[in-house]
């Protein structure tokens, strides 16, 4: 399941740079920028408040904060329930 909300939140940047580099029409290419503008602001906001999730990954840091910037939930949820299940 998690694999195709990640696929639908890719879908959603490459629309929206599609809509930027002019490749969509006006109305579809404004909406995709939204809905990929309203995406990242609340995965920023992910990577604030469940920084400790965040860091549990075990590449390095940048890299789980700009998994976390792409997939928000779907990156740091399975981070703290493994966490959740080691400490149980």
């Amino acid at each position: 399941m998690f694999l195709i909300l990640k696929m639908a939140c890719l879908f959603a940047y490459g629309l929206a740079l599609a809509g930027m580099a002019g490749l969509l029409g006006g109305d579809l290419a404004s909406r995709m920028l939204n809905v990929a503008a309203v995406l990242l602001t609340l995965h920023a906001l992910e990577v604030v408040f469940m920084f400790k999730h965040v860091r549990k990954y075990r590449g390095p840091l940048f890299v789980s904060v700009v998994l976390t910037l792409l997939f928000g939930l779907l990156h740091w949820k399975p981070l703290a329930d493994a966490q959740a299940r080691k400490q149980a």
